[in-house]
């Protein structure tokens, strides 16, 4: 019976990394979508500022209630990192101009 506590304790701690990490990012990306101009993001062809928050308040909410291994969790941590990976360096490079 130890090792069945031990090994749950276990893959409960996973979970709650996995939860806390899940809910760091979607608070960063909301933060960072909040801080853009909106025209950045019509100006890259995403969608719009108000559209992308929407996704991502909702994602944070999921994130919050759930589990990010579940259905909505992963759909939840998907919407956050396609704003993290595509959405927001697109906008951010619109915004800084050319380097050079």
């Amino acid at each position: 019976m130890g090792l069945v506590t031990g090994v749950d304790s276990i893959i409960g701690l996973i979970f709650l990394a996995l939860k806390v990490l899940a809910l760091g990012g979607a608070v960063y990306a909301i933060v960072h979508a909040v801080r853009q101009r909106p025209d950045a993001f019509t100006a890259v062809n995403k969608l719009t500022k108000p559209i992308w928050l929407g996704i991502l308040v909702v994602a944070g909410l999921v994130l919050v209630v759930t589990s990010p291994v579940g259905l909505l969790g992963i759909l939840a941590v998907v919407a956050v990192c396609v704003y993290l990976v595509d959405v927001r360096p697109r906008v951010d490079e619109i915004q800084s101009g050319p380097r050079w």
